[in-house]
């Protein structure tokens, strides 16, 4: 699916080729209600954060706000894609430090699991919701967060470079 080739163009860095790939999506189905209130903001928000500019990926993304509970067509076909807008909002707010706004993001993704179902970004919310917690300064919140997402990885592999990186923030807490 092209959606998947953009956002992970856009997630891998290679920003040309997804921006590439959004303007087809774009330009072939204009009245796509999941292409326009899901796929482009989420990959054009993506695009922005990689250009350094969160403030522009939160602007983006506010297209997704009423839509954002619903279920993509990625998410029917490819059990994935469902709430990549809030995902992707709430690495913007942590972008621009703003942490209890990043925060209210990545509880938003926790309280509705069933959406995610098993999208990596149901325990990724974890260590992100961490995370904004660090950056507004709640030590306590962060450190619960933190062994959330430690528990419902340990028994991953200890190598894994995101776990590795988690313990390592957790233990500067």
């Amino acid at each position: 699916m092209q959606y998947g080739a953009a956002l992970a163009l856009a997630m891998s860095g290679d920003s040309s080729r997804s921006r590439a790939l959004a303007d087809d999506l774009e330009r072939n189905f204009p009245e796509d209600t999941s292409v326009r209130f899901n796929y482009l903001p989420t990959v054009r928000g993506l695009l922005a954060l990689n250009h350094g500019d969160p403030s522009r990926a939160i602007e983006v993304l506010q297209a997704a706000v009423p839509y954002e509970l619903g279920t993509p067509r990625s998410n029917l076909q490819g059990y994935f894609g469902a709430l990549y807008p809030v995902y992707v909002r709430g690495e913007a707010y942590l972008a621009a430090h703003q942490g209890s706004e990043a925060a209210h993001e990545f509880q938003k993704i926790l309280d509705h699991r069933g959406i995610v179902v098993s999208d990596p970004i149901g325990a990724l919310a974890h260590l992100q919701l961490a995370r904004s917690y660090a950056v507004s300064g709640d030590k306590t919140k962060a450190k619960t967060a933190y062994h959330d997402f430690l528990t419902l990885w340990r028994n991953a592999d200890a190598d894994i470079p995101i776990l590795r990186q988690a313990k390592a923030e957790y233990a500067k807490l």
